[in-house]
């Protein structure tokens, strides 16, 4: 069977009555943690956009702050872990200034662990390609936004 591409399945939801879509909305809700992640924002979040990017920073500070950090491996773990899930939330908006929000906070953030960063290969590259995907999204944003933001970055560049 041909999976139906984006363009049809508009069609389709254009076809049903406002319970149809509900039943298939929740369904959709009820098979992945991802989907119910989604709808959770799209019902939730999207509308206080400045209050949910704060509830996602205190989540990721939190699980920053719970990270072992007597040895690097179990280090790494917990800041992988931190970063899935602030790469969750930059899924699920989908913005621009959002990955520059989020990925800026994570960056402050890991730099603050009271563990040697540099002393680690993967941690040190984790960290390099943060900030270019930092700098990639940066460059997609309007000019004002812009240049607040890379001064941020050049901030956190210097504690790097």
């Amino acid at each position: 069977m041909k999976i139906a591409g984006t363009s049809e399945i508009r069609t389709q939801l254009k076809e049903l009555n406002p319970n149809e879509l509900r039943e298939i909305i929740l369904r959709l809700g009820r098979y992945k943690l991802d989907n119910k992640g989604l709808l959770n924002y799209l019902l939730f979040g999207a509308s206080n956009e400045s209050d949910y990017l704060e509830e996602v920073k205190e989540e990721i500070r939190e699980q920053l702050l719970q990270t072992n950090t007597t040895s690097f491996y179990l280090a790494k773990k917990s800041i992988r872990k931190a970063l899935k899930t602030a790469n969750t939330h930059i899924k699920y908006t989908g913005k621009e200034y959002v990955i520059v929000e989020l990925l800026l906070f994570y960056c402050r953030e890991l730099l603050a662990l009271p563990i040697d960063i540099k002393r680690s290969d993967v941690l040190s590259n984790l960290f390099d390609r943060q900030v270019v995907r930092i700098e990639k999204a940066l460059s997609k944003l309007h000019e004002d936004l812009q240049y607040d933001y890379h001064k941020e970055l050049q901030e956190v560049l210097r504690q790097w």
